[in-house]
């Protein structure tokens, strides 16, 4: 890990819907450190500023995938990029899903928004590993149909034989499917709950209810695992920007078991 930005270099840059860019990148010289699922960099926009975006792909010879929204100054200047710039990375920071303790039980991903990229490589990892892990469900909520990330993909994992259940909050034109909140999509699955290890991640209101919901069907909370995000600025720990009571999300997350954050996240923010 380092706290000195290294250069890296796009490879590709894929549209994944208006706002959302997925940047391919791969190092100009040494690589960062391996990175695992749930971990984040620090991006660095050169003459912009730098923002932690978690993984969403990470692949062979140091290939790191960042799928990255446009809000703001970096990540509108991160989307703006195309093959063959230049990005700066530091990293890896944080604390990734802990996929050794969902071993032999069912995998319950469920995911708001662009919170899909984070858990975009549990479930390539669990696909890759048949046997190793139980049934696989992922359930997905989104504004609209046309924000939906990862569209081809999604129907490669129903052909690797995993449930891929999708919502909106604005159906358009044409849209057949669900229509609610992504907690609908639970009555969709036949949850084992004392086989069962739910992945969570989105926004912090769906992180709640979702949360919530899984304790309802008997889900115990070291079961649910949920992904935070808080104003990350050093990565390091101290700076303390993203402190949420005792955590420091950027180090002890962003990744937590929920009977860590159940007490924390039922305190109204300021």
């Amino acid at each position: 890990m380092t706290t000195v930005p290294v250069p890296y270099r796009v490879t590709a840059a894929s549209a994944e819907t208006a706002d959302c860019v997925s940047l391919e990148v791969t190092p100009v010289g040494q690589a960062l450190p391996g990175f695992a699922p749930g971990r984040f960099a620090m991006v660095y926009a050169f003459g912009v500023g730098e923002v932690p975006i978690s993984v969403s792909a990470i692949g062979s010879g140091h290939r790191l995938v960042h799928t990255v929204r446009a809000i703001g100054a970096v990540t509108g200047a991160l989307c703006r990029l195309g093959a063959g710039d230049a990005v700066g990375l530091r990293g890896p920071y944080g604390v990734g899903w802990d996929l050794d303790a969902a071993a032999g039980s069912d995998v319950l991903v469920v995911a708001g928004g662009i919170g899909l990229a984070p858990l975009r490589p549990v479930v390539r990892h669990v696909l890759g590993h048949p046997g190793h892990y139980g049934r696989l469900r992922v359930l997905i909520g989104t504004r609209a149909p046309e924000d939906l990330l990862y569209r081809e993909e999604l129907a490669h994992w129903r052909r690797a034989a995993a449930q891929v259940e999708v919502t909106v909050d604005r159906p358009g034109p044409g849209w057949r499917g669900s229509v609610g909140l992504v907690t609908t999509l639970l009555d969709r699955v036949d949850t084992r709950p004392d086989r069962t290890t739910a992945l969570v991640c989105g926004p912090e209101v769906m992180i709640r209810h979702t949360a919530r919901a899984l304790l309802a069907r008997g889900l115990p909370a070291h079961r649910i695992q949920v992904s935070l995000e808080r104003n990350m600025r050093c990565g390091t720990g101290h700076c303390g920007h993203c402190q949420l009571g005792p955590l420091l999300l950027c180090r002890d997350g962003p990744v937590a078991g929920y009977h860590r954050t159940r007490p924390l996240l039922a305190v109204r923010e300021l």
